[in-house]
């Protein structure tokens, strides 16, 4: 019987398919690829590098068990989809109040297995280097981030149309005893579960997260 794989959308719903009314979630500890950069995403061509960074490398370790490198305690997975956390300098970056895209700081970044450590990452590096010597993977590192409490939306459409489903994440955070948390760490959070080459804008689907703090009564 083949070794059913690993969806991690579909294993933590709770994580990746939201509702499209905001609700609270409590995010753990996750192992990550990122790659950090700044400038508008859709004209940079430090962007589109730092995708197919995180592409490349992310397969170059799913695959690994088809070269010899299989790491220890490998499992079959899907690999989870893009994500980004976006910031800007001297303000709290919520998705709304900066419109010039030129001015976007960003850590694009991919999900990774439990068994992905420093040495798998190193062994994907090299194996990267090889299938595509012109790359600069160097640019990548991993990192453990945990989130905490956050609350998220699921946001259907154009990114373009955005800041209207982030007014409503806004309106419910002022309304339920929350803050939004911008502070060292903590960003505005997208994770973008459709490909915008395979569907149209009114069919994208983006989960956005936004940390927030309880407020004392």
């Amino acid at each position: 019987m083949q070794e059913e794989k690993l969806d991690y959308k579909k294993a933590y719903k709770d994580l990746y398919q939201p509702k499209t009314k905001p609700s609270v979630t409590d995010v753990p500890e996750m192992i990550f690829i990122a790659v950090d950069g700044s400038g508008d995403p859709n004209t940079c061509d430090e962007y589109k590098e730092a995708i197919e960074i995180l592409y490349g490398l992310s397969y170059a370790i799913k695959m690994s068990k088809m070269n010899g490198t299989q790491p220890e305690g490998y499992f079959e997975y899907v690999v989870p989809p893009l994500e980004g956390l976006w910031y800007a300098d001297g303000v709290d970056f919520d998705g709304i109040n900066v419109t010039d895209k030129n001015k976007f700081r960003w850590i694009s970044m991919i999900r990774q297995p439990e068994f992905v450590t420093e040495d798998v990452f190193e062994q994907a590096k090299i194996s990267l280097k090889k299938k595509k010597p012109d790359l600069d993977s160097g640019k990548a590192r991993l990192m453990k981030m945990t989130e905490g409490l956050c609350v998220q939306i699921m946001h259907k459409g154009s990114y373009d149309d955005e800041p209207e489903t982030i007014k409503t994440l806004k309106d419910f955070v002022n309304a339920n005893g929350y803050a939004e948390d911008f502070s060292e760490g903590r960003f505005h959070h997208e994770i973008y579960l459709s490909d915008p080459r395979k569907c149209t804008p009114e069919k994208l689907k983006t989960v956005i997260r936004h940390p927030v703090k309880k407020i004392e009564a």
